[in-house]
């Protein structure tokens, strides 16, 4: 009996070196989904041999077994119920099968100038809002887009992961994953929110892993897994994702689009421009730049210092949030007096230096009645109660503010968000009963404090009462 030789081995599942790494990885990638398979890999899978151990030798049977498993995957059932195992390796996911373009105009037409990723963006930015940027998604999930790195769908879009979140984004031109980041602003994970984008690229070999995928919601408040809108093989699809993906995980960086907006759909473009110079700001100046540096300052933590939101006329919001960006990249003086500069102008354009801190910065001290100067959630809310301070009405403790529970205290404290600028999840009232826009006010109001976690759950504690009403 010939004994049949096979080049492939069996990689042992604990060994980390790059060969049996390597052939985990294209041995997760043959079996069909229902044997532990990727999906993205499902109908591009090779005939693999596993041998168990040196010396096996097949008799008729298994030769016929594997004559029936051909090179394109068929018959590779029966291959493995002749005695074969064919297992998924716990815990690993393949890389997606996800090769792509480059950066070029819409509708396939030749890229000019430059190769992908050099430069920085030559259209304007195209205002849109996280509604926007779900639907255009949701149109592909909807068309079941096949997916390709050299076609391009009926909107001009080229039809891989790149090209899905430039359409999502409606970018003037096919972007790919080493140009897509050009066009966003680094995020925290924990501040991801939908139509956000969690990014991979792989400079190295970018069709080895680099992926793209949007941030559709968090699918509980483990946040463990999100919702996923993404392009790959075999079309457009949406569902339930280990943060951040299912490989790579901690390689993928998440960013928001530098041209979101609140306003309606279908605002016209924001042109992020060069330095418009110091006339454009400072008192008594009226134009669209300095709504611009209202908004790229909202975006780097500057929230709090608008009650109305950035417009077009230079307000002391304006020159406080400035200066506060200011004071957080070190400058003094002259540098931090609140008027932006071409080098202040040239760190919110780009999304570069240090974000504003929250109110009161990084202290984690404690304040008065014993929550955390830092904090505001359960943990600060869990100090003791009652005391006026400084003009402050007496914190009616944690327990007044939950599901079920009502009074005074919960009209007065929604009407305070409402005064800060802080009610925008409010249908009507505000009113005496507490309820979930209650919550997701008081959260944004921690969020813009610079608080995270547990810090910013929304339910009032103590010091998130305290600057409410100081």
């Amino acid at each position: 009996m010939i004994v049949p030789a096979f080049e492939e081995y069996e990689p042992a599942l604990d060994c980390p070196c790059p060969g049996c790494a390597a052939r985990r990885r294209d041995l997760a990638r043959g079996l069909p989904v229902r044997a532990g398979g990727h999906p993205a890999a499902h109908g591009t899978r090779r005939a693999l041999v596993l041998v168990t151990a040196a010396g096996v030798a097949f008799g008729a049977t298994g030769s016929g077994a594997w004559a029936e498993a051909g090179a394109d995957g068929t018959g590779l059932d029966t291959f493995a119920s002749s005695g074969a195992v064919l297992a998924a390796v716990p815990g690993e996911e393949p890389e997606p099968e996800t090769p792509q373009g480059g950066s070029g105009p819409l509708h396939g037409k030749p890229s000019p100038g430059p190769g992908p990723g050099v430069g920085k963006p030559s259209a304007p930015l195209r205002a849109t809002t996280r509604a926007d940027i779900i639907n255009r998604a949701k149109r592909w999930v909807a068309a079941q887009v096949p997916y390709s790195m050299t076609k391009y769908w009926s909107d001009g879009y080229r039809q891989d992961c790149s090209g899905y979140v430039s359409m999502a984004w409606n970018l003037a031109g096919n972007e790919w994953t080493g140009s897509l980041a050009q066009y966003g602003v680094k995020i925290a994970r924990e501040d991801l929110q939908p139509g956000d984008m969690l990014l991979f690229h792989n400079p190295s070999d970018p069709n080895k892993g680099s992926h793209v995928t949007l941030f559709g919601g968090w699918t509980d408040y483990t946040h463990a897994y999100y919702i996923a809108y993404e392009q790959t093989q075999p079309h457009t699809r949406t569902q339930s994702t280990p943060m951040a993906y299912w490989n790579n995980s901690a390689r993928y960086v998440p960013y928001r689009y530098r041209g979101l907006t609140e306003g309606a759909a279908g605002s016209k473009a924001v042109t992020v421009a060069a330095y418009p110079g110091a006339s454009a700001f400072g008192p008594g100046a009226r134009n669209k730049y300095v709504t611009q540096l209202g908004r790229m300052l909202v975006e780097r933590g500057g929230k709090r210092f608008y009650s109305l939101g950035p417009g077009p006329r230079w307000e002391d919001a304006d020159r406080r949030a400035t200066r506060a960006f200011q004071l957080a990249q070190g400058w003094r003086g002259a540098e931090a007096d609140g008027l932006p500069g071409p080098q202040t102008w040239r760190l919110l354009v780009n999304g570069q230096g240090k974000g504003i801190p929250g109110a009161g910065g990084r202290s984690t001290g404690r304040a008065a009645g014993g929550g955390a100067a830092s904090g505001g959630g359960a943990s600060a809310g869990r100090a003791a109660s009652g005391g006026t301070t400084a003009g402050v009405p007496a914190y009616p403790g944690l327990g007044s503010f939950r599901p079920g529970r009502s009074g005074p205290h919960v009209e007065r404290l929604g009407e305070r968000l409402v005064g800060k600028g802080f009610g925008g999840h409010y249908t009507s009232g505000p009113g005496p009963s507490w309820g979930e826009a209650d919550r997701r006010n008081v959260e944004a109001f921690q969020r813009a404090q610079g608080w995270r976690g547990s810090a910013a759950d929304g339910y009032p504690g103590p010091e998130t009462w305290r600057r409410l009403f100081g």
